[in-house]
């Protein structure tokens, strides 16, 4: 795809590298120049409901106790928590 840059050196993205990086207006991208002279694009901003439907819920519900303890297994380390 060909973009043409203006005169105050902007240019836009065609509609298809909006919806493959999932762009809406005001995201912000990290613009990175790779060693081999290409441009790597990466989104920085995007609205937490993008994150929705990642994980799959669980098969049965979690107690607060077992994320306490999930939590202090991933951190090397126990903790003892009491919830009501």
């Amino acid at each position: 795809m060909r973009v043409m840059m203006t005169s105050k050196g902007q240019v836009t993205l065609p509609k298809p590298i909006r919806d493959t990086l999932l762009l809406e207006p005001g995201d912000t991208l990290d613009i990175m120049l790779e060693e081999d002279g290409s441009l790597r694009f990466v989104p920085l901003t995007a609205p937490v409901t993008r994150l929705k439907g990642m994980v799959p819920k669980p098969a049965s519900p979690v107690s607060l106790k077992q994320m306490d303890g999930a939590i202090a297994m991933t951190a090397g380390r126990s903790i003892a928590i009491e919830r009501a």
